[in-house]
């Protein structure tokens, strides 16, 4: 009988509240606006007054027999629009948390990537707003000191990364922005770590392989970045041997054309930068590949010149098929992969590293970031 009863007590207080008006309000994100000061380590955490959020991490890893690998890590935040009024529920959606992982085996010519979907609210994925932790389920990047620690672990493949950076972090743009169009916030407050130097293990079917290598750090936060007539981008992470590094980015448009808010930085060994414009660089490709899974046709083998900086590099893929098709999470299919690079720079030849993420190739970009 006291079942009966206690059974009838929860009917009629679920009946309540499904009964009861939703009130909910919409959710007001900050735009990214020139003037933003960073503010290191405190700005390695969550930025949940803009919309979208990623911190992203690639890298190129060495075995001790000499066998080389790449790798993407990355994690996703996206903030809801309609917030429920006064409420502190764990079914409170806040936020959602998307990530990616993929593997790129060098000398076996293979490719594998996974991909996460989660919510806030019920403590399998989130970002801290006190502490550099992000997490999804058993994926994490955390700092512990001035170190950083990498996870993510799937039934047969895995990454686990100690990373410790040798430069400050680099702040892209101009005056605190990174403009990705003309219009007011349409732009990210962006930095990276160029050089970390990275120790740990990677797991190929489920064997442990002790690495060593330098990685690379993207975070970007914003609330209205790309517009219609944008289609998608092109971005280039380049590690030189001599402890130069560069990013550029390109962004396409509807009519082939490229933004002219598309940008650079390159950054000396001593750590300071030199933002470049859109003006300043030339990119070409001389080939390209079709995607045997999404049809995509993807350039490939770039040649980047800067004249005002003296340097010319050719990147060519360490395996064309580096492909992720991401429906399980950002419903988005683009190409980011390992490449190996050479050229001149001041006249000196130079060999280094880069990853190269392209969007819009099999399809438009259409999500809004």
């Amino acid at each position: 009988m006291m079942e009966v009863c206690l059974l009838f007590r929860i009917a009629v207080l679920l009946t309540l509240l499904l009964s009861a008006p939703l009130v909910v309000y919409a959710r007001e994100f900050k735009q990214a606006l020139p003037g933003y000061v960073f503010s290191f380590p405190h700005d390695h955490v969550s930025h949940d007054e803009f919309k979208t959020e990623w911190w992203y991490y690639t890298g190129h890893l060495e075995s001790k027999d000499k066998k080389h690998y790449g790798y993407e890590l990355t994690f996703f935040r996206t903030g809801v629009d309609n917030l429920p009024v006064k409420t502190a529920s764990p079914w409170d959606v806040k936020d959602i948390f998307l990530a990616h992982f993929a593997i790129t085996d060098a000398n076996n010519k293979t490719f594998h990537y996974f991909e996460k979907l989660n919510r806030s609210g019920l403590n399998s994925s989130g970002a801290k707003l006190d502490h550099y932790y992000v997490f999804n389920e058993n994926w994490s990047v955390e700092q512990l000191g001035n170190e950083y620690v990498l996870k993510a672990d799937t039934p047969e493949f895995g990454l686990h990364l100690l990373l410790s950076s040798s430069k400050q972090p680099v702040v892209h743009g101009q005056n605190g922005v990174s403009q990705k169009a003309s219009c007011k916030g349409c732009a990210s407050h962006y930095y990276s770590m160029t050089r970390l130097k990275s120790d740990g293990y990677i797991y190929l079917k489920g064997n442990a392989i002790p690495v060593t290598g330098t990685s690379w750090m993207d975070h970007e936060f914003g609330s209205n970045q790309l517009t219609a007539e944008q289609v998608g981008w092109d971005w280039y992470s380049v590690q030189l041997d001599n402890n130069t590094e560069l990013m550029l980015y390109i962004i396409k448009k509807n009519d082939n054309s490229i933004d002219t808010n598309s940008s650079g930085t390159i950054i000396f060994p001593d750590g300071t930068s030199k933002h470049i414009s859109q003006s300043e660089f030339n990119i070409k490709t001389n080939r390209t590949w079709k995607s045997p899974h999404t049809g995509g046709v993807y350039p490939m083998d770039w040649t980047i010149s800067i004249p005002s900086q003296k340097l010319n590099l050719t990147l060519v893929p360490v395996l064309d098929d580096q492909e992720l098709s991401t429906a399980k999470s950002t419903g988005v299919s683009y190409w980011e992969g390992a490449t190996s690079v050479k050229g001149q720079l001041n006249g000196k030849d130079v060999t280094g590293k880069a990853y190269v993420e392209m969007t819009g190739y099999a399809e438009k970009f259409h999500k809004k970031i």
